[in-house]
């Protein structure tokens, strides 16, 4: 297959996503966009990254379309504003280059691409209990905390936004378990599927 294509990582708090995401990104020579994803639209919309980051793969079901409470330039900034000004650069990166991108509805927004692979990264709950222990340098009851708090928001923001539900098998083209085949393997696996659903070489 010539010309560019797209993978998006839909992923569960201590799965390993972020990681596999990466070594995707790496080993097929292609741009990653996760937390950098909040910089570049920031540059390119002309408003602060705060606001984003504030809004990042989040809704505020206590306020009506999610309006922050903070002006910008005298003018409120909506969640579904900064939504829309992120997923435009979304679009904006997608047709002029191969890119990996990490949450944020990615798949939703270019979903009439002709060339990319949605994937969804989740694995059982001790397993990701302990990753977010080890690496947040946590207990497992913050750990716990942490993944249920992030998961709910995660949810929260796709299913608003696609009108899809987050992790479900039909809402991606590969849904799959780290916990069954560690982080390695499964980067293996999904890299093969990429290969065969896009024709690479």
């Amino acid at each position: 297959m010539n010309g560019k294509f797209i993978i998006t990582v839909g992923r569960q708090l201590g799965s390993g996503g972020r990681v596999i995401a990466q070594e995707l990104s790496r080993i097929l020579g292609i741009s990653f966009y996760d937390k950098e994803l909040i910089q570049r639209v920031s540059v390119e919309s002309g408003v602060s990254s705060k606001f984003f980051e504030k809004a990042d793969e989040s809704v505020n079901p206590a306020l009506t379309g999610g309006l922050l409470t903070e002006f910008f330039q005298d003018v409120f900034l909506s969640n579904e504003s900064l939504f829309h000004m992120q997923s435009d650069v979304i679009g904006k990166i997608a047709e002029t280059e191969s890119a990996v991108f990490v949450g944020r509805c990615a798949d939703y927004v270019l979903r009439d691409h002709p060339n990319a692979v949605h994937l969804f990264i989740s694995a059982n709950l001790e397993y990701r209990i302990e990753r977010v222990a080890k690496y947040q340098g946590i207990s497992h009851e913050k750990s716990l905390t942490m993944i249920e708090k992030t998961d709910k928001k995660r949810a929260a923001f796709y299913n608003y936004y696609s009108n899809k539900t987050w992790g479900a098998a039909k809402s991606y083209d590969l849904c799959i378990n780290t916990s069954a085949l560690g982080i390695v393997a499964t980067t293996g696996f999904a890299l093969d599927f990429v290969k065969q659903k896009l024709k690479l070489k």
